[in-house]
């Protein structure tokens, strides 16, 4: 008789288990189709082209002052870039970027080194850019 229990007592555990498991499957059905789903508002924002997932750019200038037509070098290293992309010195002239006469590639160990003359006087606010990637500002004043 002690065989028969074990068996019986086993397949009681098994199906209320498994009426558990039903009943909380049909309460989670019936939860779900009392509230109807949100319908979008709008679609979701495409995520900014200046994202690190499209790279990034570093800059130092070498002088933060010097005389108009002094050259000042521009070093930096670049991340997500492919090495021999085209890197083109800016400035800021009236609210918008104006490229220079000043490019370079990057080269092995994502690095660049570019040097170029400044000969507007006045305070210049300097870039390196690859497309739409660019780096941070820096600043140079020309005496």
């Amino acid at each position: 008789m002690h065989r028969i229990h074990r068996p019986v007592s086993r397949a009681l555990a098994a199906g209320a288990l498994s009426l558990a498991l039903l009943s909380a499957g049909t309460a989670g059905a019936f939860a779900s189709e009392a509230r109807p789903t949100p319908a979008p508002s709008s679609p979701r924002p495409k995520p900014s082209p200046s994202m690190s997932a499209m790279g990034s750019i570093t800059i130092k200038a070498s002088k933060t002052s010097v005389k108009a037509g002094d050259p000042v070098t521009f070093t930096g290293r670049t991340q997500g870039l492919k090495i021999g992309t085209p890197l083109v010195l800016q400035h800021q002239n009236h609210g918008k970027w104006i490229p220079l006469r000043a490019s370079v590639k990057v080269k092995n160990g994502s690095a660049y080194s570019l040097t170029a003359k400044i000969n507007t006087k006045g305070t210049e606010h300097l870039r390196i850019a690859a497309g739409r990637t660019h780096s941070p500002t820096v600043t140079v004043k020309v005496n």
